[in-house]
């Protein structure tokens, strides 16, 4: 591709990062400047000759500034294909002059869906919520994609800049040898069709989320979930790191985030300690989802190893909480990631100093906690922002080969209110607490899955097994003793009364489990016949 000298730029940006500098080196290799309002005034004021907007249209920025670059001076001069006479004889007879760099980023509506993401905790924002809408709309960009796009699609003739990044490089070629590369300019062509996409998609999630999709209005034409699920879903994300590998060393991994949503896991700042690995990730999400289940009223503590709990507790007090999830197993803690739903207190820290932790989540740390731990160098420590604890609707990813699953994140609630006693037996009150614990937990266990719990505190985790009976042996002989007088939680109904055969020989006293199972009925006389209450949520979680 032969080199051709860039004669005129048009500068549009909303993020100003950079731009005088590379307006000034753009203005002193000789290159003409065209600008649009705020940016305009900032290259005059900075003392780069640039030529007003309106100058080149000869019309005037109308309806406060929602148009001003739509205009066929602007739109001609960029998509002219310079070997075409054709096209060079259009611009002739209209007078428009060829626009060679087109460096345009866009109203900035991330930063706008973010806010609202953090608005929809304040009490006040449903009185605000038409303020709120036209905040986003006012955000969406109609000139600055069209000038991208416009530029893109004509990279072989137009330079199109659309990231500060990018600036030091364009300047330094355009000064060493008067343009790019045929594969440069593609390469930034790629790069400002991406930006586009991304911002079409975050306009899209976020407007979705606002507009409620759970519930659409009637009149939408929408069949159920299409809201939720559209035809095509395009999640707005950003990488917030590439990550050192992924489950095993020979794989790549990276970490993205939805910039559509309010704050979340995520958005956690690391206090000290080493980069998180992928499998870090992974079992500190799962930590956190299991956490979050109790409110901070109610001190918790979650240990999580390969994303399944395998001890968890409720105390008077954090530190109590801690050391009872720990002492559940301590064999399997070692290494393990912790969360706890209250800050981090010095007697917390003196406690956690003594055991090996890959990663510890918490709401907050104590400075003398800090100090504490801050001599395991390579200990992750994780605070959570406060937006993130209360737990809000969501959409999960699953990647299948060639694809992903989506589904909505697993809400459903069953309260002890709404349970049903179907055995004669009718659970104390110590044991209903006991059975509301560990069907929280049990939620967040992979299927299938049985846990045990006795004192609000797991003493055996059966997880991920082929059949429910297998996973009840593992929960019960991790327990041991500590299985007489405890109960037991059931992600999913007992096909056959093996189970409550096999819970009633360890000293189980009663079992909570959604029913649903043709044998249901079984299970039941078992039930009674060894004096076991049993209860039915009518709610299922498999966890896969």
């Amino acid at each position: 591709m032969p080199k051709r000298k860039i004669q005129r730029a048009l500068i549009s940006v909303s993020d100003k990062t950079g731009i005088v500098e590379f307006a000034r080196g753009l203005s002193t290799l000789g290159i003409e400047i065209v600008s649009t309002g705020g940016t305009y005034k900032t290259l005059v004021d900075a003392g780069i000759p640039a030529i007003y907007i309106s100058d080149v249209t000869h019309f005037p920025e109308i309806l406060d500034g929602r148009v001003k670059t739509l205009h066929p001076a602007v739109h001609g001069g960029i998509l002219a294909r310079r070997s075409d006479p054709s096209h060079k004889e259009a611009l002739q007879k209209e007078g428009i002059a060829p626009i060679d760099l087109v460096a345009v980023n866009l109203y900035p509506f991330r930063e706008a869906a973010s806010r609202v993401g953090k608005l929809r905790e304040d009490p006040e924002f449903s009185s605000r919520q038409a303020d709120v809408w036209n905040e986003l709309i006012e955000n969406i960009d109609i000139g600055g994609p069209s000038m991208v796009r416009s530029a893109a699609k004509n990279h072989e003739d137009v330079l199109v800049l659309v990231h500060p990044d990018d600036y030091e490089f364009v300047l330094r070629r355009l000064q060493e040898d008067g343009d790019c590369t045929k594969d440069e300019r593609t390469r930034l062509a790629l790069k400002a069709f991406q930006h586009t996409a991304e911002y079409d998609a975050c306009i899209c999630a976020a407007l979705t989320s606002f507009s409620s999709p759970s519930s659409p209005p009637a009149f939408c034409g929408l069949r159920e979930g299409e809201a939720t699920f559209p035809q095509h879903l395009s999640p707005e994300t950003e990488r917030l790191a590439i990550l050192r590998y992924g489950e095993n060393p020979g794989q790549s991994a990276a970490l993205y985030r939805n910039v559509a949503r309010a704050p979340s896991f995520v958005d956690a700042t690391q206090i000290q300690g080493k980069e998180l690995s992928y499998n870090n990730w992974l079992d500190a999400d799962s930590a956190f989802k299991i956490v979050q289940e109790f409110p901070p009223g109610q001190p918790a503590a979650v240990v999580v190893k390969h994303t399944n709990p395998c001890g968890a507790a409720l105390g008077a007090t954090i530190e109590e909480a801690f050391s009872k999830a720990y002492e559940a197993d301590p064999v399997s803690a070692f290494g393990g990631i912790l969360a706890v739903n209250r800050p981090v207190t010095k007697e917390l820290a003196e406690a956690l100093r003594r055991v090996f932790w890959e990663v510890i989540l918490a709401p907050g740390y104590s400075e003398e906690a800090k100090d504490i731990l801050g001599v395991k160098s390579d200990l992750r420590l994780l605070e959570i922002p406060r937006e993130a604890w209360p737990v809000v609707p969501s959409l999960e990813w699953r990647g299948i080969q060639g694809g992903f699953l989506v589904q909505e994140r697993d809400l459903q609630s069953a309260p002890p209110g709404a349970w049903t006693t179907v055995t004669a037996r009718r659970p104390a009150e110590s044991e209903l607490e006991d059975l509301a614990f560990a069907w929280k937990v049990v939620k967040h266990v992979k299927s299938n899955a049985i846990v045990l719990a006795k004192g609000r505190t797991t003493v055996g985790v059966g997880a991920g097994q082929m059949n429910r009976v297998g996973a009840a042996k593992i929960a019960l002989e991790q327990a041991g003793e500590k299985a007489r007088g405890a109960v037991l939680a059931s992600d999913a109904f007992f096909p056959f009364a093996d189970t409550i055969r096999l819970a009633a020989e360890s000293g189980i006293t009663a079992v909570v489990q959604p029913g649903g199972s043709l044998r249901d009925q079984e299970s039941t006389d078992a039930a009674d016949a060894f004096g076991i209450a049993m209860l039915h949520t009518g709610v299922r979680h498999f966890k896969h």
